[in-house]
C-alpha cells in the first residue's frame, strides 16, 4: 500500500513535468510563429503589437465594409447579377487587401473604387451604350497598360507630366459626379426637360434616404466607426417597418456563385481607338487616386529609412495593379487602394498584418450575401453623396485666383456631371490647360509627354 503510494506520487510528479515541459515546447512554437510574424511585418520595429495590427485592421473594415452593400448595387444597373457582385466584391476585396499587406506590408486595404465604379455603369455602358462584359474587358487593358507602363518607367513619366491642379481637379470632379449620381438615386434630385434636374417628390423611399443622408453626417461628425454601414442598417430596419423592404428568408448561406460575371470580359472587342481614352481614363484616375491615398497614409508610418519608403510604393503601387486585373478577370471595375484606411492607421495600425486582418473580415462577409441582396438603393445611395463629399473636400487645394489653373481645373470639374462622363472631364481639362499655355507662351510646363496625353485627349473628344 505503501509501495503503491509512492509509485503513484512518482507518476504524478512525472505528469507535473510533462506538463511544464509541454507548455514550455507550446511557449517557444508560439513564439517562434510570432517572431517569424514580427519580423516579417516589422511590428516590434514599426512601435506597434499584434493586438494593435488587429484592432487597426477590424476598424479599417468597419470603415469600408459600406463597398459591399454599394459596388454591387451600382454594378447591378448594368444588368449583372447583383449576387455574384457581392461575392466578387467580397472575393476582389479581400485579395486586393492581403495582396497589399503582404507586398506593401503597410495598413491600408484595397476595394472597387468609388467613381471608377460610376464611371464603369454610368459612363460606359448607359452613357455609351458597351456591354459590361466590354466595359470589364476596358477595366482590365487599363491594369495591363498600367503594369507595362510601370516596367517601362514610363508611369513615373506621366505622373511628372500631370500638372498636380488637374490631378486634384479630377478627384473633386469626380466627387460632385459620385454626389449627382446618390442624389439621383435617393430620388432628391430627377430629370427635368428646362432645368436638368428638379427636386423629385417626397415619398417613404426618398423620406427614409434623406434620413440615412442625415445619419451619416452624424456619425461622421461624431467620429462613429462604420457610420456608413450603421446608417444603410437603421434606413433598411426602417424600411422593412414601412412595408418599403422584404427580410430575406434566410441571413445565413454559401455565397453566390461567380460564375454570372466572372471571365466574361471582353479584351478584343475593346481594342480599338474611340475607346483609348477610356482606356487611359480608368488607368490614370486609378494611378492619381492611388498615388495620392499612399502618399498620406505613407506620411504615419515609421520606416526604416526614406529607399524603404520609395520601394513600399513601388510594391504597393503593383499590388493595385494586380488588383484591378484579377477584378476584372473576378467581375468587377477597377480595385484601388482606400483613403478610409487612415482609420485603421489612427486606431493604431502599422503594418500590412492590419491588411490581411481586413481581407479576411470580408472573407467572413461572403456568408451573409442574402442580407445585403436585401438592401434597397435608398438605403444606400448616400453613402455615394457623403464619399462626394469626401473627394469634394480636396477643392480646397486648388488656387482659383490663378486663372491659368482655374480654368482647367473648373472644365475638369463641372463637366464630369454635367456630361456623366469623367472622360470628358479629364479630356477638356488636359486640352484647356495645354491651350492657355501655349497662349500664355509658358511652353517649358507642357512635357512631351503631356503634349501625348493632349493628343489622345483630343482624340477621345472626338470619337
Amino acid at each position: 500500500m505503501f509501495l503503491q503510494a509512492a509509485v503513484n506520487c512518482l507518476l504524478l510528479k512525472k505528469s507535473e513535468e510533462f506538463k511544464t515541459m509541454e507548455k514550455v515546447l507550446n511557449q517557444n512554437v508560439k513564439t517562434r510563429a510570432y517572431d517569424k510574424i514580427d519580423s516579417y511585418f516589422q511590428i516590434s520595429e514599426r512601435d506597434s503589437s499584434l493586438k494593435r495590427e488587429i484592432l487597426g485592421g477590424f476598424t479599417t473594415f468597419l470603415t469600408i465594409s459600406y463597398v459591399i452593400f454599394v459596388n454591387p448595387t451600382i454594378l447591378a444597373l448594368t444588368g449583372m447579377d447583383k449576387g455574384a457582385l457581392v461575392t466578387v466584391t467580397c472575393l476582389a476585396t479581400a485579395i486586393g487587401s492581403i495582396l497589399g499587406g503582404v507586398l506593401g506590408n503597410v495598413p491600408i486595404a484595397l476595394a472597387p473604387g468609388m467613381g471608377l465604379n460610376a464611371f464603369f455603369t454610368f459612363t460606359l455602358v448607359m452613357g455609351n451604350g458597351l456591354s459590361w462584359q466590354d466595359s470589364l474587358g476596358i477595366v482590365f487593358l487599363s491594369g495591363v497598360f498600367y503594369l507595362v507602363l510601370a516596367f517601362g518607367g514610363i508611369r513615373e513619366k506621366i505622373i511628372s507630366a500631370i500638372p498636380k491642379s488637374l490631378g486634384i481637379a479630377s478627384t473633386v470632379g469626380i466627387g460632385l459626379f459620385l454626389s449627382l449620381i446618390g442624389l439621383k438615386s435617393m430620388g432628391v434630385a430627377i430629370p427635368n426637360a428646362s432645368t436638368l434636374v428638379a427636386f423629385g417628390k417626397i415619398t417613404t423611399p426618398v423620406a427614409l434616404s434623406i434620413l440615412g443622408l442625415f445619419l451619416m453626417f452624424i456619425f461622421d461628425l461624431k467620429k462613429v466607426r462604420g457610420g456608413m454601414l450603421i446608417s444603410i442598417a437603421i434606413v433598411s430596419l426602417l424600411g422593412v417597418i414601412f412595408g418599403e423592404v422584404s427580410l430575406p428568408s434566410m441571413i445565413l448561406s454559401s455565397p453566390p456563385s461567380i460564375a454570372p460575371v466572372a471571365m466574361k470580359l471582353n479584351i478584343i472587342n475593346v481594342l480599338r481607338p474611340s475607346l483609348l481614352g477610356a482606356i487611359f481614363s480608368f488607368m490614370f484616375i486609378d494611378l492619381f487616386d492611388s498615388l495620392s491615398v499612399l502618399l498620406s497614409c505613407y506620411k504615419e508610418i515609421p520606416f526604416r529609412n526614406e529607399e524603404e519608403r520609395k520601394k513600399g510604393l513601388g510594391r504597393m503601387l503593383y499590388a493595385d495593379v494586380i488588383s484591378t486585373m484579377i477584378g476584372s478577370l473576378l467581375g468587377t471595375s477597377t480595385v484601388t487602394t482606400y483613403g478610409e484606411s487612415v482609420a485603421g492607421i489612427t486606431a493604431g495600425a502599422r503594418t500590412g498584418l492590419a491588411s490581411i486582418v481586413t481581407g479576411l473580415l470580408f472573407l467572413l462577409s461572403l456568408f451573409v450575401s442574402p442580407l445585403v441582396e436585401s438592401v434597397p438603393v435608398f438605403a444606400v445611395a448616400p453613402s455615394l453623396v457623403i464619399v462626394g463629399i469626401f473627394m469634394f473636400r480636396k477643392v480646397s487645394y486648388l488656387n482659383f485666383k490663378d486663372m491659368k489653373e482655374a480654368i482647367p481645373a473648373f472644365m475638369t470639374i463641372i463637366l464630369m456631371p454635367m456630361t456623366h462622363s469623367i472622360a470628358i472631364g479629364l479630356s477638356f481639362g488636359f486640352i484647356s490647360y495645354i491651350i492657355i499655355n501655349v497662349v500664355c507662351k509658358e511652353y517649358d510646363k507642357i512635357s512631351k509627354t503631356l503634349w501625348i496625353i493632349g493628343i489622345l485627349s483630343f482624340v477621345n473628344i472626338i470619337l
